[in-house]
């Protein structure tokens, strides 16, 4: 019956996040022992003093539909937050709440894109990038970054990416899937050349910004000329360990802001009331109280990196932020491992998940064929186990 499905749909990629965790769903089911080193969320449990703020707004008989846009205080909450943390000024009006960061970007994306607008893609980049362009009927094209330059692009690419096409980019730094965070200067450097374009738009997406070890994150929107052509986009699950809770927001021009909520107003309507009361006890909080996360998580990736490293074909850069590791692993191309012929990244993790029983991602999801994505989530026994399973293979 899929010849009655839209061509929209058709046309859309499955999530390759979402169907790796769900293949490995399914060889547990039968009873094997998988390792999911495959999807993008903390396995912490989310913060106590946040729960407790649910369990208040439930008490207080927060029920009701939400206004479209989020909470007028939950609002007042985020602009503090931009305030506090990125030196951004923005105002009540220029907030919208959603449904998930995810759901925020495919706002931005429907509000401002036509069919036949050009994306420009900093490769790697999120998996939903691409298919929420390909939603709007627009197309996107990859600025490609490798391992060498630290998964970064230069200036001279992006003008020379360009065209009169082009309508937006998207930036995420902290960087899924590479960990790679943008300093101040190079973000700089890349909005003098977008200075010479005012009709490309930025998206800057922030969600990994209090998962940093060491490095400091700067948001593209502080700087100056960028500030009116920039939607900022963050949300709670990542840093607070809330991604079931699902809310997201935006910074964005005032016309954007009002465009969106239009948008969300037909589609989904405001956020969940709960979880929004919850969002502001975890805006509100000193960034210190998630800090124990992010320790751990740095202390994960010291021995991803230490593990992986012993493992000849494994080339590797030092992830400044988020919590994946993002290896080469194209030593391994055109090699036969257990039988299986390996010509490409979805070969190498297939053959993982078949052989060593532990689920990554490929890093063709992510625009960056040579590469794999492997995510630290997870405890420091069952990282160990998955790498010596990994090791083992490989041998």
């Amino acid at each position: 019956m899929s010849q009655h499905l839209s061509d929209r749909i058709q046309s859309l990629p499955t999530s390759a996040t979402l169907a790796m965790a769900a293949k490995a769903r399914e060889l547990k089911e039968q009873g094997k022992d998988i390792i999911g080193l495959s999807l993008g969320e903390p396995d912490f449990n989310t913060p106590e003093f946040i729960k407790d703020a649910a369990i208040k707004a439930v008490e207080d008989n927060y029920n009701s539909y939400s206004p479209v846009d989020g909470y007028g205080d939950l609002k007042e909450a985020v602009c503090l937050k931009f305030k506090r943390d990125n030196n951004l000024e923005y105002k009540p009006s220029q907030i919208v709440v959603s449904a998930g960061a995810k759901q925020s970007i495919a706002n931005i994306a429907q509000v401002l894109l036509n069919p036949g607008d050009e994306v420009l893609l900093p490769a790697p980049y999120w998996v939903s990038y691409s298919a929420i362009t390909i939603l709007s009927e627009a197309t996107y094209v990859e600025i490609p970054s490798s391992i060498e330059t630290d998964f970064k692009i230069t200036p001279e690419q992006l003008e020379a990416a360009i065209t009169p096409k082009t309508k937006m980019i998207f930036f995420n730094s902290p960087n899924n899937p590479s960990g790679t965070i943008y300093t101040e200067k190079e973000y700089r450097a890349l909005a003098a050349v977008l200075e010479n374009y005012p009709d490309i738009f930025i998206l800057s997406d922030e969600i990994y910004e209090h998962i940093n070890y060491g490095e400091e994150v700067f948001s593209f929107a502080a700087i100056p000329s960028m500030y009116d052509r920039t939607i900022t986009v963050n949300g709670v699950a990542k840093a607070f360990a809330m991604t079931g809770w699902r809310i997201g927001y935006i910074g964005a021009p005032e016309w954007i802001a009002k465009a969106c909520t239009k948008m969300q107003g037909q589609i989904t309507s405001g956020a969940n009331c709960i979880a929004q009361r919850a969002t502001i006890t975890a805006l509100e909080a000193p960034v210190s109280k998630i800090q124990y996360m992010v320790d751990e998580f740095q202390t994960r990736r010291d021995l991803v990196l230490s593990l992986l490293g012993e493992i000849e074909g494994f080339k590797l850069n030092v992830p400044k932020g988020a919590f994946y590791v993002f290896p080469d692993v194209s030593a391994f191309f055109g090699r036969t491992i257990k039988g299986s012929k390996i010509e490409n990244a979805s070969d190498f993790a297939l053959l993982l998940l078949a052989e060593a029983n532990v689920a990554t991602v490929t890093g063709e999801a992510f625009g960056s064929p040579d590469c794999l994505r492997i995510s630290y989530a997870a405890s420091e026994e069952n990282i160990r186990k998955a790498i010596s399973r990994i090791k083992e293979v490989l041998s």
